[in-house]
């Protein structure tokens, strides 16, 4: 064979090899802009997505989609067990073990992405044959009815913070809002009405009521700001936000809350998601049904919501009380 013939094949295979190098992760990035524009999916799914597959094609050297196996997914998950998380950098430990929950976050990942492939009539790993680990029912970060008032009465100040802070826990408490949610919203929310819309996760929208206690902390605060920004909530510090606005980011939001909760004498950890778990706890306690709860809380499922109802049946509270311990 001469030079040329045989430089020509060699540049030939390296072609192949290439494009079927790069094969998954053209796919990959197919459903990645699927997903966020199809779909709905916030930025923030898009990227953990991208970071759950990029991690099992780059562990797995996976080069064509017809080549992910039921045994490769098995190696990928023992692989995963034995892996250690990252240790707090506020806390000198050493890594725990990789949870249960978390290692399900790369299933369900690479399970979507299977199920696009299929869609799209690409031949690859049927995507049911992946199953989830098992986990333990989900512990909710509870605080109690005393504790609640304690923490909505913490910010008591009259200065643009204080009133600020006290709208974002009363808006919290009185919608249900994820955390997301809240930053998104404008100053033109109609505080005419007991009700707004909000699109939530999935570009899905729903209805929020507005408790007159919320209504008034925001009219309060609204009136003391000085500034054009269309943000309902802003920061009060100097920086702004990549896009040149002051729109509070919901990492202020949890230090805000933080630092409530430490005021209000609270020693669990509160977050701005125990609102929520407050919001939906005090509907069921007094009477509201749970679907009612999941349209307000904007559950794709309403297996979801079902996490409230062990800590709020109150019938089965009141056998315990009435049976329990009855000897004799």
């Amino acid at each position: 064979m001469c030079i040329d013939a045989l430089c020509a094949r060699v540049i030939l295979c390296d072609n192949a090899y290439m494009q079927a190098k790069t094969r998954t992760e053209e796919l990959k990035r197919e459903f990645l802009e699927y997903i966020e524009i199809e779909r709905g999916r916030s930025v923030k799914t898009v990227e953990n997505y991208d970071h759950y597959l990029s991690r099992f094609l780059a562990h797995t050297g996976t080069r064509r989609p017809e080549d992910i196996t039921e045994a490769m997914v098995r190696e990928f998950r023992l692989w995963l067990n034995r892996q250690e998380a990252r240790p707090s950098p506020k806390k000198h430990s050493v890594g725990t073990a990789l949870k249960k929950k978390t290692q399900n976050y790369y299933l369900i990942a690479l399970r979507a992405f299977l199920k696009y492939l299929r869609k799209r009539g690409i031949t690859s790993l049927d995507p049911e044959k992946i199953e989830l680990a098992k986990v333990g029912d989900r512990s909710l970060d509870l605080i109690t009815d005393t504790e609640l008032a304690r923490l909505l009465a913490a910010p008591s100040g009259s200065n643009l913070r204080s009133l600020r802070d006290k709208a974002i826990l009363h808006l919290l408490f009185s919608t249900g809002l994820r955390v997301s949610e809240l930053c998104s919203l404008d100053t033109d929310i109609d505080l005419g009405r007991d009700e707004f819309s909000i699109r939530g996760k999935g570009d899905k929208v729903r209805v929020v009521f507005l408790s007159e206690e919320a209504k008034s902390a925001i009219r309060e605060y609204l009136a003391a700001r000085q500034d054009m920004e269309e943000a309902l909530f802003i920061g009060m510090g100097k920086r702004a936000n990549i896009d040149g606005s002051r729109r509070i980011t919901p990492r202020s939001v949890q230090r805000i809350i933080k630092h409530y909760a430490a005021k209000a004498g609270i020693t669990r950890k509160v977050t701005p998601h125990t609102l929520r778990h407050s919001f939906a706890t005090d509907l069921l306690s007094n009477g509201a049904d749970l679907r009612s709860v999941q349209a307000l809380l904007g559950h794709a499922h309403i297996a979801t919501t079902q996490v409230y109802t062990h800590v709020t049946d109150a019938h089965l509270r009141e056998v315990h009380k009435k049976f329990h311990g009855k000897r004799g």
